[in-house]
């Protein structure tokens, strides 16, 4: 194998696929990435597998001899990300017994200065991907997947012993992709546009792994444009998104997801509108203080005054209060919430202005964006201790 590629392009692929390297490996050879050269396409494509979560992401190169091997990932990532920008040529050849020692592959890496060996595994013993065959793929606009994934994995459970809640809901009804993501304490929502409907009244349901969606979020990141239609299969314990040269494959969790649409009220006695920046900014502010004591902000909404009050009590420290105008409708209430919770789900809240839907001071609090996207946000109030 032979081929010579732009350092930045390893480099930047190299850390994208790492990410599925497993930090302590079942196998030796999963500590490595798979490098396959095509000299047909001039394509390099790297894999990285740790049996659950598996990343493939391709690139153009000069390749001039095909071939596969398996590096290693963590060397392969500090080396290339050091290299000075160029040009890298990439050379394995087999090594016999000599200066490293021991029989097998050794790769070579040229810059534009001095060069580097690194000892390699054959590709033979690198793991297959899991294929999903047998299943009409879904087309789903990068856009929409980004603004779905945006809206939902901050509300994912980090809590291991509820599996389930560690990952986000998809479900792929004829013409929407919604995503529910809770963690007990909130529950974020958001419906998007299939862009190509899927026939019937077939609903499909499947529950994937945050972690595996946090990469597949930063790979789309990279994407040229957001009009790319993404594919995605899913069947028995697995779920596949490609496009172009990219792939993701993770296993997907096992478990009945709650039955979240039951926990969003359907009717409301209140509702307040007001600006998302400057409700952010003063739960900043206010934030200063609640992080001195219990994380408690508390909401004073005043119908007559048109006006909301957040305050915090930080005994022993100090006190913070801040009113600012909003729109309201029903009566005067005082509720109190944790702000972790408030401020993590307004800064998704993708519009200028924002509406709170609620009812009394310990039942759920909906927040909504005022125009473009179609999400749900929903957090739990606290009680307050006089």
């Amino acid at each position: 194998m032979k081929l010579v590629c732009a350092q930045s392009d390893l480099s930047t692929n190299l850390s994208l696929v790492s990410r599925a390297v497993p930090s302590r490996p079942t196998h030796p050879v999963l500590a490595n990435v798979l490098l396959q050269a095509d000299a047909q396409t001039n394509q390099v494509s790297l894999t990285a597998f740790d049996l659950s979560l598996g990343i493939r992401t391709s690139f153009n190169a000069e390749v001039w001899q095909s071939g596969a091997i398996a590096l290693p990932a963590k060397l392969l990532v500090d080396i290339t990300s050091r290299l000075p920008e160029g040009e890298i040529t990439l050379d394995d050849e087999s090594a016999l017994t000599g200066a490293t020692g021991g029989e097998g592959l050794i790769v070579t890496l040229t810059p534009k200065s001095g060069h580097y060996q690194v000892r390699a595994m054959g590709a033979e013993e690198f793991p297959e991907l899991p294929v999903i065959e047998n299943t009409e793929a879904l087309h789903i606009p990068a856009a929409a997947l980004i603004e779905g994934l945006r809206g939902s994995l901050f509300s994912t459970s980090a809590d291991e012993t509820k599996q389930v809640l560690t990952g986000v809901h998809l479900t792929v009804k004829q013409d929407t992709l919604e995503f529910a993501a809770t963690d007990g304490h909130r529950l974020a929502v958001v419906e998007t546009t299939n862009e190509r409907p899927i026939d019937g009244n077939t609903q499909l349901e499947v529950t994937v792994p945050a972690r595996a969606l946090r990469e597949l979020q930063r790979m789309l990141a990279h994407i040229s444009s957001t009009d790319e239609p993404i594919a995605l299969h899913f069947d028995q314990g697995q779920v596949v998104f490609s496009w172009q040269n990219q792939r993701l494959t993770s296993r997907t969790l096992e478990g009945q997801y709650p039955a979240y649409r039951q926990l969003i009220p359907r009717q409301f006695e209140r509702e307040v509108t007001i600006e998302r920046r400057q409700f952010i900014s003063t739960l900043e502010r206010i934030a200063v203080l609640a992080d001195q004591k219990n994380n408690i902000v508390k909401l004073s909404i005043d119908s007559d005054a048109q006006e909301i009050t957040l305050s915090c009590e930080a005994q022993d420290v100090g006190s913070g209060r801040e009113s600012m105008p909003a729109q309201i409708s029903g009566e005067n209430i005082e509720i109190a919430f944790n702000i972790k919770y408030l401020m993590e789900g307004l800064k998704e809240l993708p519009s200028s202005e924002i509406q709170m839907h609620l009812n009394q001071s310990l039942t759920p609090v909906i927040f909504t964006p005022l125009g473009g996207l179609k999400m749900t946000y929903l957090a739990m109030p606290v009680q307050i201790r006089s």
